[in-house]
């Protein structure tokens, strides 16, 4: 099959945030222009001029790359980029990354590299394929999505972000933080394959990222590579267990903790056992909300098309691997597919 020529290749329309984890205002658009003009593509920037206006600049961008068939480009961190796919998914339209961000989970997941130089390769050469999205309610998420403990860490994480800046250290201080003041467990039915259950438990994590789960020890990284959503959470557990579970997770093996509850599924419904509860505090790819209850958590009905190298990265193999080793599994991690 034959590829397109360089006049009949699609148009790119970049929402760019200019508030990214690597604070780099001036870089990416100068960046993005040069290497398109070079390939010969062409591309339309569209900044997000201020605060709140992620959601629209997203919606402007898929409605101008449906009139030319073009592809819509997030340039920015998972936030940013759960904030276009909410606009893309359904569209039509094909996806692009540039990752810009603290952690950047999806991109690196899907083989997109951090450096700029290396993300725009990706971008103008190799050719888009699907990958599983999950649902929270209405909301996407392509990382994780949360409530309760991990969602107030989350909270408190934007705090410190705010007067300290940005990054992974700041990041952990923010954890060690909110775990230290204190929590509640939370009541809950959770109801999976339309059969209910109690729980009490300080929180309900949902993994849609195959590293992050890899890198922390969680064999579940794999539900996700056969189109299923990884499902955690912790039985009743005071301060220094939380403590020793974070060091755990630091070390990739929080597989080994008996505290520790995690199940593959598609659906997941939860409702609050308290009187009254209406609303519930979450996280979507480490955006904090209000949400009414229930709460359910499914794999999207269509996947997202994404601009990605073929095959599975280098940081998911070593990731998988370690994850073998540790649990005496025979992985054929040489043929084990990258996600939806």
């Amino acid at each position: 099959m034959s590829q397109p020529t360089a006049s009949r290749l699609p148009p790119l329309f970049v929402v760019f945030n200019r508030a990214s984890g690597r604070g780099d205002r001036d870089e990416v658009g100068p960046a993005v222009e040069a290497a398109c003009r070079a390939a010969g593509r062409e591309v339309h920037l569209l900044p997000i001029e201020a605060p709140g206006k992620l959601a629209e600049t997203a919606r402007e961008a898929v409605r101008r790359a449906r009139e030319v068939d073009g592809v819509v480009v997030a340039a920015g961190g998972d936030g940013t980029i759960n904030g276009v796919v909410q606009e893309v998914l359904g569209s039509g339209c094909t996806f692009g990354v540039l990752p810009r961000g603290t952690f950047n989970y999806f991109a690196r997941t899907h083989g997109i590299p951090s450096e700029l130089d290396g993300a725009l390769r990706v971008l103008l050469e190799e050719q888009p394929s699907p990958v599983q999205v999950g649902l929270l309610n209405d909301r996407v998420f392509n990382v994780n999505a949360s409530l309760g403990l991990y969602s107030q860490s989350l909270e408190d994480r934007e705090v410190w972000k705010q007067q300290f800046g940005r990054s992974r250290l700041i990041a952990v201080g923010a954890v060690l933080a909110t775990i230290l003041r204190g929590h509640r467990s939370l009541g809950l039915t959770i109801e999976m394959h339309g059969q209910p259950r109690q729980v009490r438990t300080p929180t309900v994590f949902v993994g849609n990222n195959a590293l992050q789960m890899e890198q922390v020890g969680l064999p579940e990284a794999q539900a996700i590579d056969r189109g299923e959503l990884a499902g955690v959470m912790l039985k009743p557990v005071g301060r220094w267990g939380l403590l020793k579970l974070l060091a755990r997770g630091a070390m990739g093996k929080l597989a080994e903790a008996d505290q520790i509850v995690n199940f593959p599924f598609t659906r997941l419904t939860v409702r609050s056992r308290r009187f009254g509860a209406r609303r519930v505090k979450v996280a979507t790819d480490g955006e904090v909300l209000w949400m009414r209850l229930p709460v359910r958590f499914e794999v999207a009905p269509q996947p997202l098309m994404l601009i990605r190298p073929d095959g599975l990265s280098e940081e998911r193999r070593q990731a998988q691997a370690a994850i073998a080793a540790a649990s005496g599994a025979e992985t054929d991690i040489a043929t084990t597919g990258s996600g939806r």
